[in-house]
């Protein structure tokens, strides 16, 4: 995938009128990555040491592909509808690994907020990038 043609790419679609600038999404999803990170870690380990059921373990599993999935299909195959399909996959896990951990390791749940505050918003932005270039 060339960064500089799908730069170009993502700046001449019709985007918004909140759509932040392209520049901000790296550091947002750096923070994200390590909160993302930590938590799929903790839960790997404690999976693994069967202190917590497969069953937790695995919407956090289906969180990172789809996650890792949504660039590619953006940026690489340049699919707005699969994107949009994705980081809808990508909310929908999100919320279940939330809810799957809450009552066994609350704080996962918890710091988690910024990642899920931050695909709610980037799931109305794609939705609204893919409708607006229909």
């Amino acid at each position: 995938m060339d960064s500089t043609n799908s730069a170009a790419w993502y700046a001449q679609l019709a985007k918004p009128f909140f759509a932040p600038p392209a520049w901000i999404f790296g550091p947002v999803w750096t923070v994200l990555y390590i909160v993302i990170a930590i938590s799929f870690g903790f839960v790997l380990v404690q999976t693994l040491r069967r202190r917590l059921p497969f069953a937790v373990l695995f919407p956090f599993i289906l969180n990172l592909l789809f996650n890792a999935a949504y660039t590619p299909i953006q940026f690489g195959l340049r699919n707005n509808g699969l994107a949009s399909i994705d980081i809808l996959l990508v909310l929908g896990t999100l919320v279940w690994a939330m809810a799957a951990i809450w009552r066994r390791a609350r704080w996962v749940a918890l710091v988690n907020i910024p990642y899920l505050l931050w695909v709610g918003f980037a799931t109305v932005l794609q939705l609204s990038i893919t409708w607006l270039n229909r």
